[in-house]
């Protein structure tokens, strides 16, 4: 297998990779239409590689959606609770171009992301009225794989 070979990162390369964060969260401001929506719904997919937080209205057409790769997370960055609020916070913007007066939440998955992002809506001041869980589980069906071993 051979060994891993470890990158210590220097103080000035982490504050200009959080930097590239912050400006990929200010380039990816929403471009929306001109209009308001009253209600809205949020879904909040987390797998254990990657959060995607998507904005539609009640009709499930979609307004704006965001990932964690699309703020600007590479590689296991993106399965982080981190990425997944900073992911919400753009999201969250999106809602007050729109003026959003009330969201349904409705969560899938099983990542790291889901409450993070959650509690980073929350924080925003955006109105939940609703969230739900929706993530598949089971029930019968076919045998399921193996178990991955360390």
């Amino acid at each position: 297998m051979g060994k891993k070979h470890v990158v210590q990162k220097t103080g000035d390369e982490i504050l200009a990779e959080g930097s590239k964060v912050e400006k990929a969260l200010l380039q990816t401001a929403p471009s929306l239409r001109k209009k308001t929506v009253s209600r809205a719904i949020i879904y909040i997919i987390s797998s254990y590689n990657n959060t995607q937080v998507v904005l539609t209205d009640p009709q499930g057409n979609v307004l704006t959606s965001q990932t964690a790769g699309r703020v600007g997370f590479k590689g296991s960055k993106k399965g982080t609770s981190f990425a997944a609020s900073k992911v919400a916070q753009a999201v969250g913007a999106a809602v007050e171009v729109l003026k959003v007066k009330e969201v349904e939440v409705i969560i899938k998955g099983i990542g790291a992301g889901r409450e993070a992002a959650l509690r980073s809506l929350a924080n925003q001041g955006v109105n939940i009225v609703r969230v739900q869980d929706r993530t598949p589980v089971p029930h019968g069906g076919c045998r399921p794989r193996k178990i991955r071993r360390p």
